[in-house]
């Protein structure tokens, strides 16, 4: 089977650089990635996969499923395409997607024979307000039996950790008034804004090590001379759990509740981001994914990275068994993610070349679970005991 994943990938080798060279050319922002969705469903069409398109109502994401006639499990692959503001695909989407698309696209070429369902979800605006988010609301992956997804990095790392966010908004309404002639008539709601900051400031004294609380002012006021009517506030809060982040959640709501009774505002709470969960690796299925990157002449594979930032796929991980694991494209070179360098990086025959056999690893894993039932209870054993 291995010879057999080899040789389709040196055949569609060529397709998929042409993928991920045409979407580096023309990087588009989350929810705006109308072209690389396109070019995406166009190869996954091609190849009979029964694309829907707009999934969700969602205009640059989709949906590509190619079922075989004989039974197995569901295989799904996440791909992501859109680039950063002003830097491009400096954190390597284009080549993300084109590993996610590429391993569904080998993988439909085997299912007729070993039995299984492939997707292939495209998934856009990782980089702001994550789609795998509604996704995982809407049902998308509930009858999935595994999720897979790959991505660029500096080096090779095993799917580790990320910490679950929540992105809470503060608006403080008071009452404006002259700031020097009659000031004691005003309601001041950057008072509440700054008083925030300070609570915020003291509950990091009580927070456990590993968690972030950090926060914009969006709207200060509008002049100097006027008390501030309203004024409003954005902040980020990441733990490394669920059920401490909601915890840490409350927390920071009451620092702006307490703010803004002092100050005599009125406070409104919400949420201007989708909340994205703690990635939850399944450690059985990224060690078989390890070893197969190990067969194909990947000699140092770095443990889980130390991240402190947040992903969608987390969301995927709480409901069905995950991997997030990173490949290496740039070598010896001295360049980090999120930079017009590793943007550059993605597109050159290293990159391409680790590409190539990080496909031929996650559709050898795909393999694995759906001929080895004692794989896939072994896996779902390891979900269903997991903290999430």
């Amino acid at each position: 089977m291995k010879e057999r994943i080899k040789e389709l990938a040196n055949q569609l080798e060529k397709e998929f650089i042409e993928l991920s060279d045409e979407i580096y050319k023309n990087p588009e922002l989350g929810y705006e990635e109308y072209n690389s969705c396109r070019l995406h469903e166009e190869i996954l069409e091609k190849y009979g996969f029964n694309v829907t398109k707009k999934y969700l109502g969602v205009d640059t994401a989709f949906r590509a499923e190619y079922k075989s006639a004989k039974e197995g499990p569901t295989i799904a692959f996440m791909s992501e395409y859109d680039a950063l503001p002003g830097i491009g695909h400096g954190c390597g989407h284009n080549i993300l997607g084109t590993t996610s698309t590429g391993s569904g696209i080998i993988l439909k070429h085997l299912v007729d024979d070993i039995g299984g369902r492939v997707i292939v979800f495209g998934t856009p605006a990782e980089e702001t307000s994550g789609a795998k988010v509604l996704f995982v609301e809407k049902g998308a992956f509930d009858d999935v039996d595994v999720a897979l997804v790959a991505h660029p990095n500096m080096s090779y790392n095993k799917s580790g950790k990320s910490l679950a966010l929540v992105a809470i908004q503060f608006d403080y309404k008071g009452k404006p008034s002259h700031a020097a002639s009659s000031p004691e008539k005003g309601i001041n709601a950057l008072d509440a804004v700054i008083n925030t900051f300070n609570n915020v400031n003291a509950l990091r004294q009580q927070t456990k090590s590993e968690a972030r609380i950090h926060g914009v002012i969006k709207d200060g006021g509008k002049a100097a001379n006027i008390i501030p009517d309203y004024c409003m506030a954005q902040f980020y809060v990441r733990a490394q759990t669920k059920g401490y982040l909601n915890e840490l959640v409350e927390k920071v709501k009451r620092c702006a509740e307490g703010a803004a009774l002092a100050a005599g505002v009125e406070l409104t709470i919400s949420n201007y981001e989708y909340p994205y969960d703690n990635m939850v690796t399944n450690q059985t299925m990224s060690e078989v994914f390890t070893g197969h990157l190990k067969e194909l002449g990947v000699k140092k594979i770095l443990e889980p990275r130390q991240s402190f930032g947040s992903i969608d796929a987390g969301n995927v991980s709480h409901v069905c068994p995950t991997i997030h694991p990173y490949f290496d494209i740039v070598g010896d070179i001295n360049v980090g993610a999120h930079t017009v360098e590793f943007a550059e990086s993605t597109v050159k025959p290293y990159a391409y070349e680790n590409m190539m056999i990080t496909i031929e690893a996650l559709v050898a894993t795909a393999v694995d679970v759906i001929q080895n039932k004692d794989l896939l209870d072994k896996i779902n054993e390891e979900f269903k005991n997991t903290e999430k």
